[in-house]
């Protein structure tokens, strides 16, 4: 039987917190004129030409997570880093206007979670799927209109599925 949160001793530490004092409350006449949504825009707009490094440097994250791998292989202290890194990745890709290679990332970490246990993924595998995210990020490829990408990530899917056949999905214990 699982435990829950009744069944467990825990204290909840909530940190004082005084957000008046971060923001600045508006004058009545300002916040008749205030639009949130087109603020929201605005400041996307603005941080929008820094999207692309974004990018970058969490690939140089994920890069540096794979760095070990060659060496060590993959085991629970290699493959947590670079989990982490794609998970990031897949998570933050949409936002910073890399669908295609968030899509990447997204099968990486499917590979990942499926396997048993790290020695049982192909460390092939995971290196083009390494490869593929730097790749697609350094040649801008970002959406379902670069076909090399497309192509790229059909042939990951592709043989990731293929390769997870072997590793059928546990019946619930329902």
């Amino acid at each position: 039987m699982a435990e829950t949160a009744e069944d467990k001793d825990y204290e909840i530490l909530t940190p004082p917190t005084n957000l008046r004092s971060k923001v600045r409350e508006l004058t009545p006449r300002e916040a008749k004129k205030f639009d949130p949504v087109k603020a929201a825009e605005a400041a996307i707009s603005r941080l929008s030409s820094h999207f692309g490094n974004w990018m970058v440097n969490e690939t140089v994250t994920l890069n540096q997570a794979w760095e070990n791998v060659p060496a060590d292989g993959l085991t629970e202290e290699t493959i947590a880093p670079l989990f982490q890194a794609a998970h990031n990745i897949k998570g933050q890709a949409l936002t910073l206007g890399f669908p295609l290679v968030g899509q990447v990332a997204a099968s990486f970490c499917h590979l990942i979670e499926t396997v048993p246990s790290p020695d049982k993924l192909p460390l092939e595998l995971a290196e083009r799927y390494v490869e593929a995210i730097r790749a697609m990020v350094m040649e801008g490829a970002k959406d379902e209109g670069n076909s090399t990408g497309v192509a790229l990530l059909e042939t990951l899917e592709s043989v990731t599925d293929e390769f997870l056949k072997q590793f059928p999905p546990e019946p619930d214990d329902a």
